[in-house]
């Protein structure tokens, strides 16, 4: 930033945990400018961690290394798996250093100052319409610019002119219905989006109305997390208490969210109008991208029956019994044949419990968490007083240690035997009515060898074998914060090909005389965890990592 000159920020407001935070904007990220590509594209480039800016309140604006190689990493990952996203362009890092307590627990550390370049065509986000917002009736708070029409009805014009040139153009006499025209589409590309992170395991983390993108991208990625064990109420953000941004929440919290930016749209498009929009297209669209892509996972290509959203269910929950792996399963799904015999059968079987979670990797995940006196006390209080005990807002979590101290002592009496055993007898089922499905397909083509050939071929280009898994963002992370940046390379190489077989795949060797001097360093710590294959389900210290 040149002297004397402030630094460009995006100033924007939020519903953060379902709670109006009033003004926040970008406290670690300065705009660098707009760039205009040879066909039209519009690209704006930010610095993520470059200083303070306008907003940053008494935060420094710097970020560290390990949160910008996540940011890094995974905008590129969810870029190559097909799904909207913002983009990064280069993260760097230097011999600066700021303090961070990481899990804030009161052991602060130094930590490596890091920039990333962030691409997008724009950062708008729903919570920039809320700057509008009239003082919220439960927190008191309001935005910077309450009673300021005059900006919004600019920010519409813009946003619609340029990033949705036909809408404007087809309604350009009328206001109201471009308006209402321009929500309908950011409500079905929002339905879109979340579909596609479901299909894929991903979770977002935390799914402010100032992290949701008014094009349809995903923005701003912080505690995010790939699902590795399937589990529909996977919270990957160990700071959602509440587990508001669960796996099986963003759909309706999206909804939600997509709802306050309806509100914030008042008076250049009526409420009655918007949450009529809201009500009749986002369910709609998103069940049926949803669907569509469930299907192609499960290589239903040539017949769409009412009776797959069934055999999806029981996909999931026959994962959920068995603690299976929600990448790899998908993944293998592709190798099962139609005419598989019994040996056949076995084998395959084989293979899919291998995905599933062990005896041990079940005790770590349903290990009770609350201190059984705390327990004790909150159980009284919903006896003695259901009110107060409500108001507290803790009985989800009562229920869900409750279902843990349940399930931690049955596993006390499991042995590996009985789990595999129990495992094979629910994918046997399940795998059963997969055959059936897949027969119809047959019997509806003239050419079996043909559909079969296209079937795997769908699968394997919408089931990815490599994904962002936390633990392999985390090897990463050691490995450069000890010097040695070839493991970022070679996770960011693997994850441009999600779909690819690494046949040949040979880990990115850095030049000797740029980081000869740290490689001792970085194979120390590699010594401490064996290297597993990038797509492997993940190890049980993995359990132990927590992203807030």
């Amino acid at each position: 930033v040149p002297a004397g000159a402030e630094p460009a920020a995006h100033c924007y407001c939020g519903h953060q945990f379902g709670s109006f935070a009033g003004q926040l904007g970008d406290g670690a990220a300065m705009y660098l400018g707009e760039v205009l590509g040879p066909r039209g594209e519009r690209w704006e480039m930010q610095l993520k961690g470059a200083g303070v800016t306008p907003f940053s309140r008494q935060a420094d604006g710097r970020k560290v290394l390990r949160s910008s190689i996540r940011e890094f990493l995974c905008s590129e990952a969810m870029f190559h798996l097909g799904i909207p996203t913002t983009r990064a362009g280069t993260c760097v890092t230097s011999d600066s250093k700021v303090v961070r307590d990481i899990f804030y627990d009161g052991n602060p550390k130094n930590e490596r100052c890091t920039v990333v370049l962030r691409i997008a065509s724009t950062f708008i986000r729903f919570g920039s319409f809320e700057i509008f917002k009239p003082p919220d009736e439960y927190t008191g708070r309001k935005g910077p610019s309450v009673n300021r029409n005059d900006i919004r009805i600019q920010m519409l014009d813009y946003v619609i002119g340029t990033f949705y040139p036909e809408i404007q153009e087809a309604y350009s006499d009328n206001s109201v219905q471009r308006n209402a025209a321009f929500f309908k589409e950011i409500t079905k590309r929002t339905a879109r989006l979340v579909a596609e992170w479901q299909c894929v395991g991903f979770c977002h983390g935390v799914l402010n109305t100032d992290n949701m993108s008014i094009v349809g991208l995903t923005i701003d990625y912080g505690p995010f997390g790939f699902m590795d064990r399937y589990d529909p109420e996977h919270v990957c953000n160990g700071s959602d208490n509440t587990g508001r941004y669960a796996y099986n929440k963003q759909p309706e919290i999206c909804k939600w969210n997509l709802g306050k930016l309806a509100e914030a749209l008042v008076p250049e498009l009526p409420l009655e109008i918007s949450e009529l929009i809201l009500e009749e297209e986002y369910d709609a669209e998103f069940e049926k991208h949803y669907l569509q892509k469930m299907r192609k996972k499960l290589g239903l290509i040539q017949l769409e029956l009412e009776e797959d959203s069934k055999l999806i269910s029981e996909l999931l929950e026959t994962m959920h019994l068995t603690g299976g792996d929600f990448t790899n399963i998908f993944y293998l799904l592709s190798s099962f044949s139609v005419d598989t015999d019994s040996s056949k059968l076995d084998n395959f079987l084989e293979e899919l419990t291998s995905q599933c979670a062990s005896v041990e990797e079940l005790k770590v995940a349903f290990k009770p968490q609350m201190d059984p006196r705390q327990l004790s006390m909150m159980l009284m209080l919903a006896q003695s007083n259901p009110q107060l005990f409500a108001l507290i807002g803790t009985k989800a979590n009562v229920n869900k240690e409750l279902e843990r101290i349940e399930q931690f002592s049955k596993l006390q009496q499991l042995t590996a035997a009985d789990l595999l055993s129990r495992n094979k007898r629910h994918w046997k089922e399940w795998l059963e009515k997969y055959r059936v499905r897949l027969q119809k397909e047959i019997e509806s083509v003239g050419n079996a060898d043909a559909w079969n050939s296209d079937r795997v071929k769908v699968m394997n280009s919408n089931n990815p074998k490599y994904i962002l898994r936390n633990y392999i963002a985390q090897n990463a992370i050691e490995a450069a914060e000890n010097g040695d940046f070839s493991e970022v390379r070679n996770v960011l190489k693997l994850l441009e090909h999600p779909f690819q077989e690494a046949e040949g795949f040979r880990e990115a060797k850095e030049d000797a005389e740029e980081e000869g001097a740290t490689a001792a360093a970085a194979a120390s710590a590699e010594e401490t965890r064996s290297r597993l294959p990038y797509c492997s389900k993940p190890p049980l210290w993995a359990s132990e990592l927590c992203v807030t």
